[in-house]
């Protein structure tokens, strides 16, 4: 806090600061100030000492909740080792956490053990970091909000995925696939100078529930078919981004795209049982986007044998 002495009475209308003071210039100089063009300069001085600002300092209240501790089971598992995976115990005062799951993970390695391993990065559900099984459902943990009325929390990596460490997947098979589909717009004619592919709000439209995919590999790997058979299948969600480009009206090679996945493995491990669309952190559909694709294989068999009888 600053006492500020102006060198004018008469100033009665806002006023701006022409740069902003370290606290060592503002108590061994001068500064200036002036109103929105109006007048000269105004200087003003600062009186006030390092004593005052820590007097007028106000602490932090201290929480006088009694402790509600709640329990999070952790998978650990550390390659360099050797010792088998375990689940470690972390008793965590909630009064004194975030209401998230991830609040809790970072509280654990900020205040209890350094050691523990895990990805996160935005905390708003946007980069997918964050994915982990949580109580036995894949999920964000910066979404999951941690269940107080349980004792406890357990916490492991993506199902059915190699471990780096901890709760660290390795997602090296998932964005090899994700490359495959090719997923950016590709056009056989080139816009003229300075001109954009268009799109009408309709066509527009077509894309929601699609183009909002993090691949955070949630639905994926909640599916039995990815998990048996993920050298192959390209799973829920590399599916549904493939279909992002197939239903994309700017995009020219539609009829490609849906050959090569058109795919006795690629496609049509799918089964149908909606685990990717129960398990989604942002509520899309990749179960629809798969029967989409699978019709549009479909018509362009027929369409293929039209051409050749016809």
């Amino acid at each position: 806090l600053f006492h500020i002495s102006l060198g004018s009475s008469s100033l009665r209308q806002p006023f701006h600061f022409l740069e902003f003071y370290s606290l060592d210039m503002l108590r061994a100089s001068q500064t200036f100030i002036r109103r929105p063009g109006v007048g000269p300069l105004i200087k003003w001085h600062v009186t006030s000492t390092a004593s005052q600002a820590s007097q007028s300092k106000v602490e932090a209240p201290i929480s006088t909740k009694p402790p509600q501790m709640h329990n999070f089971d952790v998978y650990r598992w550390n390659p360099d080792t050797g010792e088998k995976p375990y689940l470690n115990v972390y008793p965590v005062d909630l009064n004194q956490c975030g209401p998230m799951v991830l609040d809790a993970l970072i509280k654990i390695k900020n205040e209890m053990d350094q050691t523990l391993t895990f990805r996160r990065s935005c905390r708003e559900g946007i980069c997918g970091s964050c994915a982990m099984n949580i109580n036995g459902t894949n999920t964000l943990a910066c979404l999951a909000k941690i269940d107080s009325t349980k004792d406890t929390t357990r916490i492991y990596p993506l199902p059915h995925m190699y471990v780096v460490k901890d709760l660290v997947p390795d997602l090296s098979n998932f964005f090899a696939q994700y490359k495959s589909i090719q997923p950016w717009l590709q056009r056989k004619d080139i816009p003229a100078a300075n001109k954009e592919n268009l799109q009408s709000k309709e066509d527009r439209k077509k894309l929601d529930g699609m183009y909002e995919c993090i691949l955070c590999a949630c639905c994926s790997t909640s599916c039995p078919s990815y998990w048996w058979n993920s050298e192959k299948y390209l799973g829920p969600a590399v599916l549904m981004q493939a279909y992002r480009w197939i239903a994309d009206s700017r995009d020219q090679y539609t009829r490609e795209r849906i050959e090569q996945l058109d795919d006795p493995w690629k496609l049509y491990r799918c089964h149908t049982i909606m685990n990717c669309t129960k398990t989604c952190p942002k509520g899309l559909n990749p179960a629809l986007a798969i029967a989409s694709i699978k019709k549009s294989a479909d018509d362009n068999t027929l369409q293929r044998l039209k051409e050749k009888l016809f």
